[in-house]
C-alpha cells in the first residue's frame, strides 16, 4: 500500500514539473540540477532549492528596503542585489525569476525607479 502512495507522489511531481517547464517557470538548468542528485545525495535538489529560497528571501528584503527608501539613489547597490538574484535563479533553472531580474536590472541601469 505504501508503494502506491510513493508512486502517486512521483507522478504528481512529474506532472507539476511538466507544467512548470511548459509555463517557462523552470528551464533545462533545473534538469541538470536533478541529474546531480544520486544515492549518495538523495536530497540534493531539495537542499539546493531550500538554500535558493532562503537566500532569495534575503535579497528580496534588501531590494524592498532600497525601494521603500524615499531618498533612494544607489542604483549600483540595487544592481548588485539583482545580479546575485539573477545568478542564483539561473543556477537552479528558475527561468521566469531570472527574466524578471533582467528587466528589473535594465530599469535600474537607467536609474528608473518606477520601471
Amino acid at each position: 500500500m505504501l508503494g502506491w502512495g510513493v508512486d502517486r507522489l512521483r507522478a504528481d511531481m512529474s506532472r507539476l514539473l511538466a507544467i512548470l517547464f511548459h509555463q517557462g517557470v523552470l528551464d533545462e538548468q533545473f534538469l541538470q540540477l536533478q541529474q546531480l542528485q544520486d544515492e549518495s545525495s538523495p536530497n540534493f535538489v531539495s537542499e539546493v532549492v531550500n538554500i535558493y529560497f532562503h537566500e532569495s528571501e534575503k535579497l528580496l528584503r534588501n531590494l524592498r528596503g532600497l525601494l521603500l527608501d524615499r531618498e533612494f539613489s544607489d542604483y549600483k547597490k540595487m544592481g548588485i542585489h539583482l545580479n546575485q538574484f539573477m545568478g542564483s535563479s539561473s543556477s537552479i533553472g528558475a527561468n521566469r525569476v531570472r527574466n524578471v531580474c533582467v528587466a528589473f536590472r535594465a530599469a535600474s541601469e537607467q536609474n528608473n525607479r518606477a520601471g
